[in-house]
C-alpha cells in the first residue's frame, strides 16, 4: 500500500449547469467559464504533485482533468466507476420541473442517501462503485502516493463520506462542492483524515 493521498477534483461549469439542469450521467460539455475555471485551477491542483490523475469518462470531468495533465505531463486515466449519480428520469430536467411532476421528492433525495430517484441510483451505491478505485489504488502494485480524481459534485461528497466513515444519516451534512472545487484527504493510520472541503481558487 502506497497510497497517502486523494485530491477529488470537481469539474468545471457545463452548460447543464449554467441552464440549472440535472445532468447525472448525461455528457455535458463545459462552458468557456468551465474551461477558464480548469485553467485558473490547474496550478494549484498542480501543487499536490499527483503521480497519477483518474477522471471520470464523462466529457466535462475528462476534459477538465486534461486542462491539468496536459499543463503540468501527469499520467491520466479514464474510469467510469467515477461517473457522476446516474439521476433516472430526472436526467435533464431542472429542478422546477422535478418539483412540479414529483412535489417532494427531490427534498427527500436530500436528505435520504438510501433512496434513489426513479430509474437511477443511490448515493449509498455512488460511494461503493468510486470507493473500489480507492481500493484499487490502495492493494494495487503501482506505486501512487498522491491520486486525483477529476469527477462530479455528487460522487465527491458520496465518497468522502465514505471515507470518512461518516453514519448515513450525517452525509447530508456535508455541503455541496463548487465548480472546479475539491476536497483533500490524507490517510493516516488506517483512517482517512480530511484536510480541506470544497476549497478552491477564484478570480
Amino acid at each position: 500500500m502506497t497510497l497517502r493521498r486523494l485530491v477529488l477534483w470537481r469539474h468545471g461549469e457545463t452548460d447543464y449547469n449554467a441552464a440549472g439542469r440535472m445532468q447525472g450521467q448525461l455528457d455535458s460539455a463545459l462552458t468557456e467559464v468551465g474551461w477558464k475555471q480548469a485553467r485558473f485551477a490547474a496550478p494549484a491542483l498542480a501543487r499536490f504533485e499527483p503521480d497519477l490523475v483518474i477522471a471520470s469518462d464523462l466529457r466535462r470531468a475528462t476534459d477538465t482533468a486534461t486542462v491539468l495533465t496536459t499543463a503540468f505531463d501527469l499520467p491520466l486515466r479514464l474510469d467510469k466507476r467515477l461517473r457522476e449519480t446516474h439521476l433516472g428520469e430526472w436526467q435533464g430536467l431542472t429542478g422546477a420541473a422535478i418539483d412540479e411532476r414529483a412535489p417532494g421528492e427531490r427534498e427527500h433525495w436530500r436528505f435520504d442517501v438510501t433512496w434513489a430517484p426513479p430509474g437511477g441510483e443511490s448515493r449509498l451505491e455512488v460511494a461503493e462503485r468510486a470507493q473500489e478505485v480507492v481500493a484499487d489504488l490502495l492493494h494495487g502494485d503501482e506505486r501512487v502516493d498522491t491520486a486525483l480524481f477529476a469527477a462530479h459534485g455528487g460522487l465527491i461528497l458520496a465518497l468522502t463520506a465514505r471515507l470518512l466513515r461518516l453514519p448515513v444519516e450525517l452525509w447530508p451534512s456535508l455541503g455541496g462542492i463548487g465548480n472546479c472545487h475539491w476536497v483533500d484527504l490524507v490517510l493516516h493510520d488506517d483512517a482517512w483524515r480530511l484536510r480541506a472541503y470544497n476549497a478552491g481558487i477564484t478570480g
